[in-house]
């Protein structure tokens, strides 16, 4: 079926060149762009799931799709969070319409009709499904970068597809909430007329999708929902998080469970308003320590369940911005800079800024601070140090010439396999040294911190917090025993509870210290010579790997009340 996107088994073009001195990128026809091996995947994905004869695909799906990726072009999906490369607004928006497509398949439309209408009308709900998957996104060119020709004119989407050499910046100050009301602006751009004659004449799939791309997902119904599922997975997969664990979630979205997890923090843990406090209240904002509270509200959205939450505070920033949640310094950073100062103590801290009805609403809220923030004049800080570009993280910043394309590839598709199929074995862990065995021989009290790291390792299994047997699972069962993978479920546990050692780990990484306080419990098998630390090798349809972890001589440990699951087939114990 590859063979509609290949032509007599030609390799794909090469990488295209860029004059790096002037820093543009070259436009690109639609066929060159969809070369790239991962694309053509999709796009036969795509098509196996319509089921539509070579004309009809080609008319309904590829003629949209080769106009959206002129359009398009190297723009990325996001200037540092998912897709936050060039190409990435192209690759998104077609790992959107494969993912819709499948979850579609799972639907009869429209809902209530009789089944001869539902039969009827498949390719045309199809079609619109994958329309509003690939649209949804498509504003954010138009209102989210400055595109700029060769030419030095400023170029605008609506002008039709871009015909000479460009190159592009962030807006700063931008509004993150426009770009799902701008895709009015272009998607006739991409769907002809006769599609949307044809799309037309089916009132309720009209209507929902007509919702969809003006940003009103919650009056799209069905179709809204499957564009919005197929949208975290895409997300998800891209910045680490767990596909299946995204379609699995609740309809709330990412921003519903941002803000409930600041509010809780703010109202339940947080100290306020005081020397070693992580935040501040003054009469017009709430200063909200950024790592502090970052850390915070990822370890909390852990615990309860919530998955696809980035692990870099860069991408949390990203996303508490988008999402309108905090508020924009003048050079559009979510990060400020400010001095804090009360009496004679004062100290300088880098800053989440919140309105504080975000957090209180009508509530009664604390005393307002009796000190001083001072705003840093000419603040460019952050937490963490901007993240050195690479071939999948390359960002156009204001002001930089763009990198050359030819280093921006995609080197492995098999994260495809995941996306589509819902399954596919994890990467390796990062190698961790062997670990010797503790001398340690002493009984250990049950509220010891190795304890506590095995207590919560069996009410996630209980609770399903923690997968098992998943391509992303960092438990598994093999050969009779119980596998925890290291450093991942160690690292999980300690993001989850930050300072969990408090402070007796100085000179080591915390999660290596819960490792060592889990070791002492001696519930785990050794290896011949001694060591603790037992090799799985993995392999799956695509992939072939090895994970490092101990190995749980007793099961019951962890399953009391209900038998361990099958041993999984894609895992071997190395004997050597």
């Amino acid at each position: 079926m590859l063979s509609l996107f290949r032509h007599k088994k030609q390799k794909p073009p090469p990488p295209p060149t860029v004059n790096v001195a002037e820093g543009y990128l070259p436009v690109e026809s639609a066929h060159r762009l969809l070369a790239a091996e991962h694309r053509r995947q999709l796009l036969d994905r795509i098509w196996q799931y319509t089921a539509l004869s070579h004309a009809q695909f080609i008319q309904l799906y590829l003629n949209p799709i080769h106009r959206y990726a002129e359009q398009v072009q190297q723009l990325p999906a996001s200037e540092t969070h998912h897709h936050a490369y060039l190409g990435g607004m192209l690759d998104h928006g077609l790992e959107l319409v494969a993912c819709s497509l499948k979850l579609r398949q799972s639907y009869l439309l429209p809902t209530g009709a009789a089944p001869e209408d539902q039969a009827a009308q498949t390719d045309a709900w199809s079609a619109g499904i994958a329309y509003g998957a690939l649209l949804h996104d498509i504003g954010k060119i138009a209102v989210d970068l400055q595109v700029e020709r060769q030419d030095g004119c400023v170029w605008h989407p609506w002008q039709g597809p871009l015909d000479q050499p460009y190159r592009f910046r962030y807006l700063k100050g931008r509004d993150y909430h426009l770009h799902g009301a701008a895709a009015g602006l272009l998607y006739t751009q991409i769907l002809d007329r006769p599609i949307l004659d044809w799309l037309s004449e089916f009132p309720p799939l009209w209507a929902s999708l007509l919702y969809v791309l003006a940003g009103q997902y919650e009056r799209a119904g069905v179709l809204g929902e499957l564009v919005m599922q197929a949208d975290r997975v895409s997300t998800a997969q891209n910045i680490g998080g767990n596909p299946s664990k995204a379609l699995q979630a609740p309809i709330h979205s990412l921003q519903h469970h941002l803000i409930s997890g600041l509010r809780h923090l703010v109202q339940h843990e947080l100290k306020l308003n005081q020397p070693g406090a992580a935040g501040w209240l003054t009469q017009d904002a709430l200063w909200l320590v950024s790592k502090t509270v970052t850390d915070k509200l990822r370890a909390y959205l852990l615990s309860q369940a919530i998955e696809g939450i980035p692990s870099s505070n860069i991408a949390v920033f990203d996303e508490l911005q988008s999402h309108g949640l905090v508020e924009s310094t003048p050079e559009g950073k979510a990060i400020w800079t400010a001095l804090v100062a009360q009496g004679d103590w004062q100290q300088s801290f880098t800053f989440l800024r919140l309105q504080p009805a975000l957090i209180w609403g009508n509530e009664d809220r604390p005393d307002t601070f009796s000190g001083t923030v001072t705003i840093a004049a000419h603040d460019h800080s952050t937490d963490t140090p901007a993240p050195t570009p690479t071939p999948e993280t390359v960002r156009a910043r204001s002001g930089q010439s763009q990198p050359q394309p030819d280093t921006l590839k995609v080197e492995d598709a098999d994260y495809l396999g995941t996306l589509l199929d819902m399954f596919e074995l994890d990467e390796p862990e990062a190698s961790d040294s062997l670990s010797e065995s503790a001398d340690d021989t002493s009984t250990l009290p049950s509220d010891s911190p190795g304890q506590a790291f095995l207590n919560w390792v069996k009410e996630g299994i209980l609770s399903h917090k923690l997968i098992i047997n998943d391509s992303k699972a960092k438990i598994h069962t093999v050969d009779g025993s119980v596998f925890l993978v290291t450093p991942g479920l160690f690292q999980r546990y300690t993001q989850e509870f930050p300072g969990i050692s408090q402070g007796a780990c100085q000179e080591i990484e915390e999660w290596r210290w819960v490792q060592k306080q889990f070791e002492k419990l001696k519930v785990h098998r050794k290896r011949d010579n001694g060591l603790n630390i037992w090799v799985c090798q993995v392999e799956g349809p695509r992939k072939k790997g090895k994970l490092q972890g101990y190995l749980i001589e007793k099961p019951k440990l962890l399953f009391e009340a209900t038998p361990a699951p099958s041993d999984n087939i894609f895992l071997k114990i190395e004997k050597s």
